[in-house]
C-alpha cells in the first residue's frame, strides 16, 4: 500500500496512525480478526478478497505489530493471524466508526440508547447474530476476577446464558452523566437489574445463568451491585472486546463509549439462540427472556 505520510505529516499522530490503518480493507481484517475471524481462508471468504491482496494487508498488519502469525497446525504448517495488545487498541476506533455509522449515516444524527424500531439497520445487524457464536473472549468482573461471558453449564442442566447490555448503572444518583434521563433508552437499568435480581431463583431452576455487562469500570459496578444486592456478575467491557466481536450497537454519552440496551440468550455452545433488540420496556424483557430459556431447555427435554 503506498505510504500517505509526507515529511510535514512526521509528527502528526493522524497522519502516522493512517499510514498503518488508513487502507479501508485493513480496518475490516482488525474488525473480522476482533470476530474471532482468524485464518486465512476465512478471512478471505468472509472480506470477498482476492489472496494477492489479502496476503499483502494481513503482512502490512504484522509488519505493524497489529496481528500476530500464530501456528495451529505443523503438517503441513499454518497459520492464523491473533491481534496484539496493539491491535486490540484499535478496537475503540472501530466502535467509534460504527457508532458514528449507526447515528449518521443508518440514523437519522440523534444520540439515543435505543434503535427507532426493529425493522431499522442497525436492528437488522444485531438480530444477524442469531445463529452466531460468541467468541472466547474474558472480561473483568464486578469481583475483580477474569470471567467468560458464556457460563459453564453445570452438569445436568439446560446450559444457557442471559446476557444484558445496558448502557450504565450507578451507586449514586449524581453519578450519572449530565442529561441521561433525556436520551431515548438511557433510564431503566437499575430496573432491569434489579428484576433480574428478584427473579434469578427462576432463571436458575431453569438452567440458566444472568450476567450483566456494560463498559463501565470494575469498581462502579462493584459499587453498584452490592449497593442492589445483585447475585450475579456484571462485567466490565471497557476495551469493548466483547463490543468489537459481536458488533454490539453504542452510543458516546460523557466522553465514552456505551452500549444500548439489548439481550442475548446463548447455549453452551456459545451459539446466539435469542435476540432482543430494541428493548423498550425492562420487565417485559426479563419476562421474554425466561420465557426463552423455559421453551430451549424444554427442546432439549
Amino acid at each position: 500500500m503506498p505510504r500517505r505520510t509526507s515529511l510535514g505529516d512526521a509528527h502528526c499522530a493522524i497522519a502516522q496512525a493512517l499510514d498503518v490503518v488508513g487502507d479501508w480493507w485493513t480496518l475490516l481484517i482488525v474488525r473480522d480478526t476482533a470476530r474471532g475471524v482468524h485464518r486465512f481462508d476465512e478471512l478471505q471468504r468472509e472480506l470477498g478478497l482476492s489472496r494477492k491482496v489479502l496476503t499483502e494487508r494481513l503482512r502490512l498488519l504484522v509488519d505493524a505489530d497489529v496481528l500476530a502469525r500464530v501456528p495451529y497446525q505443523d503438517r503441513p504448517p499454518r497459520h492464523e493471524y491473533r491481534l496484539t495488545p496493539r491491535g486490540r487498541a484499535l478496537l475503540p476506533v472501530l466502535i467509534a466508526l460504527q457508532d458514528w455509522g449507526d447515528t449518521w449515516v443508518l440514523g437519522e444524527g440523534e444520540m439515543t440508547a435505543t434503535a427507532p424500531t426493529e425493522a431499522s439497520q442497525e436492528a437488522r445487524r444485531v438480530h444477524e447474530l442469531l445463529g452466531t457464536r460468541v467468541p472466547e473472549l474474558q472480561l473483568l468482573a464486578d469481583n475483580g476476577e477474569l470471567v467468560d461471558p458464556v457460563a459453564p453449564g453445570a452438569p445436568g442442566t439446560a446450559p444457557f446464558t442471559v446476557l444484558y447490555c445496558f448502557p450504565g448503572a450507578y451507586a449514586r444518583k449524581d453519578a450519572y452523566p449530565p442529561g441521561w434521563s433525556a436520551i431515548p433508552g438511557a433510564p431503566g437499568c437499575t430496573l432491569e437489574s434489579c428484576t433480574y435480581r428478584d427473579r434469578l431463583a427462576e432463571f436458575t431452576a431453569a438452567g440458566a445463568a444472568v450476567r450483566g455487562v456494560s463498559t463501565q469500570r470494575p469498581d462502579e459496578q462493584r459499587a453498584f451491585a452490592a449497593k442492589e444486592g445483585l447475585r450475579f456478575p456484571l462485567l466490565s467491557d471497557a476495551d469493548l472486546a466483547l463490543t468489537a466481536a459481536l458488533r454490539l450497537p453504542t452510543f458516546r454519552a460523557a466522553g465514552m463509549s456505551r452500549l444500548k440496551r439489548l439481550t442475548l440468550v446463548v447455549d453452551a455452545d456459545r451459539v446466539v439462540r435469542d435476540v432482543q433488540y430494541p428493548v423498550t420496556d425492562v420487565t417485559a424483557s426479563v419476562d421474554a427472556a425466561l420465557a426463552t430459556v423455559n421453551s430451549l431447555r424444554n427442546q432439549l427435554s
